[in-house]
């Protein structure tokens, strides 16, 4: 059982790089592309080179997946373009909010940050969930400046489509708080089902 469930990275890996090939082909903007792009390409290789040397649980890998295929279709179609009317015709939005859950499943990788904070014995579950928590909320905020330099410094179509903002001047507020809300979120998932386990490296595995 044990070993069956080691194969999810291997799985996940294997429909993620066809699914972003396929994404990477005739995106909406392809300099739009290269920025959504670049950290999800980060992601994913640090993902493999580590994964001799540590192995997340496969609810970490799941948690990190979802984020990976999201920004995945974002960035193809930009998140403003996103074919999401169903959703948000559904719950009457009056704005495409896929890139809010886009920023939600950013907060997911507190997860494994925990995970890893707890698993090399760095420190105990608490302080491991507040460390990763504040570490999502300075790389929301982190990224906010990033897209705020790029369109800047653009002027055009592509840094607009980058920033996302759909004319709410609240965008970058919001976007890190969804941000927030999945970290607590996904540690709430941590701190329920994993932290007593973690330290033998069984974490809902």
């Amino acid at each position: 059982m044990r070993r069956k469930k080691q194969r999810l990275p291997g799985f996940l890996a294997t429909v993620f790089v066809p699914f972003w090939v396929y994404m990477a082909i005739n995106p909406f903007a392809r300099d739009v592309w290269w920025a959504e792009n670049i950290p999800i390409m980060a992601v994913f290789l640090l993902l493999v080179l580590t994964y001799r040397s540590f192995r997340f649980s496969s609810l970490a890998y799941a948690f990190m997946a979802f984020w990976l295929f999201w920004h995945t279709i974002g960035g193809h179609y930009t998140f403003a373009n996103v074919p999401f009317d169903a959703f948000t015709d559904f719950f009457g939005f009056e704005r495409n909010h896929f890139d809010r859950i886009g920023h939600f499943s950013v907060g997911f990788y507190a997860f494994p940050i925990a995970e890893l904070l707890l698993r090399k014995r760095w420190c105990g579950p608490v302080l491991a969930c507040f460390f990763a928590l504040f570490s999502i909320m300075s790389i929301a905020a982190g990224y906010e400046i990033i897209e705020w330099i790029y369109a800047v410094s653009d002027g055009g179509e592509a840094g607009v489509e980058f920033l996302g903002a759909q004319g709410d001047i609240w965008d970058a507020q919001k976007d890190m708080l969804a941000d927030t809300l999945g970290a607590v979120f996904s540690l709430a998932v941590f701190y329920v089902l994993g932290r007593h386990r973690v330290h033998r490296s069984s974490l809902l595995d």
